[in-house]
């Protein structure tokens, strides 16, 4: 039996009674304290693990206000608190010890655009992208451009003065900013805004006046010291900016450039206004192949030298594990070469202006390029918007795709964005690659070359105490490295626990001035404390790149246990599941709820915890699943007391409960985090403790009764479909809206059909060259009993092709066994029916599945579960199998028909080729198919059904589904998945239809 977890991580007493006097200020934001909300917000996407001490979610600048106001008081001058955005730090730069304010999940108002003065004024927890599609219908665009750029929010890139792709053009976030709102230390509001040097009292007053007098006085005192000191780089000095607060000339002075760059640890800032970039009317990217990382990165000054807007470098690690990627079947006819293995190197050359500027620029790289030498093995011209998004794309998964590299020890972040000038950068990286291999470490490098800024991340295991020392070695070697070429340690992303190499950057005498800045804006050190410097006149001290790791917790969990449950174990952190883009399928529990343990890093970091707790206990997690369920009463008696009795497995049960197991992790995710599948197993094993509801076993149990009910659907439905039946299920079951059956049923449809007559010895008899005529339609539960004439229609059509189909028995597939955790179940039924597909796979006849998820089970969990003995039978899907025979179709001249075909997630990602083999299809019969890339439709098998989920599937549907139903016409919908169909039908009161009707309608 699964045991209680009941430690309690509770909160310290200052702390408690915080957040007990700050219920009654008047804050009106969210309180979290529990240890599973603050467990996920405890990791970046670095190494360290700095558990808070709660989350505080300000609706409001005067909410931060609020708590920024009472923690002065007195007695709470222990309390820090850290401000935090997008949660993708690469060296903890929001992590921290004491309160997190989270902006990201109520701050996100884009509240003012003036697009004839070129400015705008957003809260600070605006996503980038976000921003950019308000900013795109008045043609412009806020500019930096960031990897993370799909969840990193405004703030976060103030506070860490983040930069990107083409900053030589476009510059910092701090270049763009124009005026900043946030709160002080002492709860003060302060406003910045760039002032004349005789003029302070035009912008600011009281406290807010000495403080930006004092600021302006400290630099203007160290002015000569502060430009001998600070190095000339693109990427300047972040992290106090002391050198731009003034201007060049000495008669502005802007405050703000102080406060970017300054990771939270000087005033939480809480609006910005910011300036705009218009939009270029022309965009070009040329890809350039090259036979070593040395060719490109040697070369791409003259590609500097061509007037590019960007240079982008990716390395062969980072361009082998692309490969590997969903995203490679999308980029490779972009890349000249991309299949040759003597390709090392790639440079991304962007070019951005007027038409005529951009065809000029690349027409005489192009004359360049082509007359061959530094290394270049090809280069290829991307004209079209999608194609350059593409390629960016997978530049941008290259910090997650590092993640997914084999064996234990992995691409970390420590190093990652050191910077140069770009003139030394291939000196430099040939010194950094020499130190890393002396090492005989593995890493993968990508970067901005034209800035002379390379992402670097060597490959260490953090559960290895001798790796753990081999950073630390690492660190200072390349800080002292970085210093000999002129450089910085820090060249994007902030500092967070690198400050302790800021004496030796900065000297001693700025490294002082910078704490007297400290002093001045937060001299008790309550914000981020332990990051960039203490204030002065303070004996604390920074946090060390030696604080607490990741490693130490995970180390404790055995290797075996590791092992079983590795998809918990390797997510790094990078956070592409917090994607903003109501469009992208990737997870929609977190895009409902923008609850961070509702997210697969969420989910992943909580049940590392969960593994990490009971090995603690003394439970090997490998071996509960053999252990015997405790008896029914012991499970209603911890059921009953749940409520009374602490048990951190409940936490992580909430967390899990709300996945809508779409599995869009497993391919969207860079480092394959598979959800679903550690789902299913703890929820098996948190059911060995207490009592399953019962519309588990409902769901559960669906497939082995259909047939039964089949046989009655008539009476099945009137049981089913009433007001009264449904209201008792409603209230006991917590489950709505089930299906009708389908009448006529399938076997009625087909009646007298010879699809109806299986026969293994039959089939077995027939000549093996007659057999690739046949087709074995494998049934699937939701499509063959709820939608039966899509099944109907699929034989119809395999007719018309000229193929002989054959309907298999039905057999449960188990997919609804394995989404409730019935993994015991799940194994027999997956085994009977592997045993049964292997036998007619020997046949030779392709076998076919009508619903993608369905088919999808029988490659993954099947495999997950038995492994080798799962055999190597091939469910295809619909359109795979027609695609594959595409010259049986007619070739029907083209005309006015165009349909839209809804993606379905688990299809759509797991299957990206799917679309294109559906559009081929349809050019083939002379219609049109236009893809219609959409979220989720909140349905996802059974999970739309359940009570406790409807409203989340409602406002998922309303969220991308709603309004292209209310577009387009009806007729011309196509959808795959069944369950898309079901919540179609549910919501908007209408029947789409599968594709394969579609293709009947083009046939006949």
């Amino acid at each position: 039996m699964t045991p209680r977890l009941s430690q309690q991580h509770s909160l310290e007493p200052i702390y408690q009674a915080f957040l007990s006097e700050l219920s009654s200020t008047g804050f009106s934001g969210e309180v979290e304290t529990g240890y599973g909300a603050r467990m996920t917000q405890a990791v970046d996407n670095s190494v360290y693990q700095f558990v808070p001490q709660g989350i505080l979610y300000p609706k409001s600048h005067e909410d931060v206000a609020q708590v920024l106001t009472l923690a002065n008081q007195a007695k709470f001058d222990d309390i820090n608190i850290s401000a935090r955005g997008g949660c993708t730090g690469t060296n903890g730069q929001s992590l921290n010890f004491g309160l997190i304010l989270d902006l990201s999940k109520y701050l996100t108002q884009v509240l003012e655009i003036n697009p004839q003065e070129g400015w705008v004024r957003v809260e600070a927890g605006v996503v980038k992208d976000a921003l950019n599609d308000a900013l795109r219908p008045h043609d412009f665009f806020f500019s930096p451009d960031l990897s993370t750029s799909n969840r990193a929010t405004i703030g976060g890139m103030i506070n860490t003065d983040a930069s990107g792709a083409g900053s030589l053009v476009y510059g910092k976030t701090s270049d763009h900013v124009i005026e900043l709102k946030g709160v002080l230390a002492n709860g003060q509001a302060i406003n910045t805004a760039k002032v004349s040097k005789d003029n302070f009292e035009a912008q600011y007053q009281g406290g807010a006046l000495e403080l930006s007098q004092s600021v302006a006085q400290l630099c203007l005192e160290h002015r000569h010291e502060i430009e001998q000191r600070f190095p000339k780089l693109n990427r300047f000095l972040t992290g106090y900016d002391l050198k731009n607060v003034w201007d060049d000339e000495l008669q502005s002075f802007d405050l703000g450039r102080i406060l970017s760059g300054s990771e939270g640890t000087l005033a939480i800032i809480t609006e910005a206004k910011l300036n705009l970039t218009p939009l270029p009317a022309k965009r070009c990217l040329v890809t350039v192949s090259y036979d070593s990382f040395e060719s490109a990165l040697r070369h791409a000054p003259q590609l500097v030298q061509a007037n590019a807007t960007a240079v982008e470098t990716i390395d062969s690690k980072v361009l082998g594990l692309a490969k590997q990627d969903i995203i490679w079947h999308k980029v490779q006819s972009l890349i000249d070469a991309a299949d040759k293995a003597e390709m090392d190197g790639l440079n991304m050359v962007e070019f951005a202006g007027t038409e005529q500027q951009v065809q000029q620029r690349v027409d005489s790289l192009v004359s360049e390029l082509s007359g061959g030498g530094h290394g270049v093995l090809g280069f290829k011209v991307c004209q079209q918007a999608q194609s350059i998004k593409t390629i960016y794309a997978m530049r941008k998964k290259a910090v997650g795709l590092l993640g997914a590299a084999k064996g234990t020890r992995k691409p970390i972040a420590f190093a990652e964005d050191t910077a140069v000038p770009p003139e030394h950068l291939a000196d430099y990286i040939m010194e950094f690659r020499a130190l890393l291999d002396d090492a005989k470490l593995e890493y993968g490098m990508f970067g901005h070359v034209d800035a002379g800024v390379l992402h670097v991340r060597p490959a260490l295991d953090m559960c290895d105490p001798d790796d753990e020392k081999l950073l630390r070695e690492l660190s200072d070697k390349v800080a002292a490295l970085t210093r000999k070429y002129g450089g910085l340690m820090w060249g994007e992303h902030g500092k967070g626990v690198r400050g302790e190499y800021g004496p030796d950057v900065f000297g001693d005498e700025l490294f002082q001035v910078l704490r007297q800045v400290k002093a001045l804006f937060d001299p008790n050190n309550r914000l981020n404390p332990g990051k960039l410097v203490t204030p002065a006149n303070d004996s604390s001290e920074l946090i060390s790149i030696d604080a607490q790791k990741r490693g130490k917790f995970d180390r404790q969990i055995p290797i075996q246990v590791k092992n079983d449950f590795i998809d918990a174990m390797n997510c790094n952190g990078n956070g592409l599941c917090f994607d903003y883009n109501h469009y992208s399928p990737m997870c929609p529990s977190f895009k409902v709820s923008g609850d961070r343990a509702q997210s697969p890093k969420g989910r992943a970091t909580l049940m590392r915890e969960w593994l990490r707790q009971l090995s603690e206990a003394g439970v090997d997690a490998s071996q509960l699943s053999e252990q015997a369920d405790a008896s029914w009463l012991e499970k209603f008696k911890n059921s009953r007391n749940k409520d009374k009795e602490y048990d951190f497995s409940h936490q992580v049960m909430d967390s899990m409960r709300t996945c809508l197991a779409c599995k869009a992790c497993t391919s969207q995710c860079p480092v394959k985090v598979d959800v679903p599948k550690f789902r299913s197993e703890f929820i098996e094993l948190y059911y060995k403790r207490y009592l399953r509801p019962a519309k588990d076993y409902l769901v559960a149990g669906i497939e082995d009764a259909l047939p039964l009910m089949e046989r009655m659907p008539r009476l099945v439905n009137f049981a089913s479909q009433n007001r009264l039946s449904q209201l008792i299920v409603k209230k006991s079951l917590g489950y709505v809206d089930a299906p009708a059956l389908s009448y006529p049923t399938l076997k009625q449809q087909l009646s007298g059909h010879p699809a109806l007559g299986y026969d293994l010895a039959s089939l077995q008899s027939i000549p093996a060259e007659e057999r690739q005529d046949y087709i074995l339609i494998v049934q699937d539960p939701f499509n063959s009993f709820y939608d039966a004439q899509v099944v109907a229609r699929a034989v119809l059509l395999c007719e018309l092709l000229g193929f002989k189909p054959v309907l298999l028995p039905y057999k449960p597939n188990g997919k609804p066994m394995h989404i409730k955790g019935f993994l015991k179940r799940f194994a027999a039924t997956a085994k009977s029916n592997a045993d049964f597909l292997n036998q007619l796979g020997q046949l030779n006849m392709p076998l076919v599945g009508v619903d993608p998820a369905l088919v999808l089970t029988y490659r993954d969990e099947y495999r997950q579960v038995l492994g080798d003995a799962r055999g190597d039978f091939e469910v295809h899907t619909l359109q795979d199998w027609l695609f594959s025979n595409l010259e049986r179709l007619p070739q029907v001249e083209a005309a006015n028909s165009t349909y839209h075909l809804f993606s379905h997630c688990t299809e759509s990602t797991a299957l990206p080729q799917s679309f294109g083999q559906w559009q081929a299809i349809f050019e083939r019969l002379g219609a049109q198919l236009e893809f219609k890339n959409l979220g989720c439709c909140g349905m996802a098998g059974t999970y739309g059904h359940e009570t406790a989920n409807l409203d989340n599937s409602t406002k998922l549907y309303n969220m991308s589904w709603q309004q292209a139903m209310d577009e387009l016409d009806h007729d011309k919908i196509l959808v795959s998945g069944y369950s898309c169909r079901s919540q179609v039908k549910r919501m908007a009161k209408t029947k789409v239809k599968h594709p394969l009707e579609a293709l009947l309608e083009l046939i006949s």
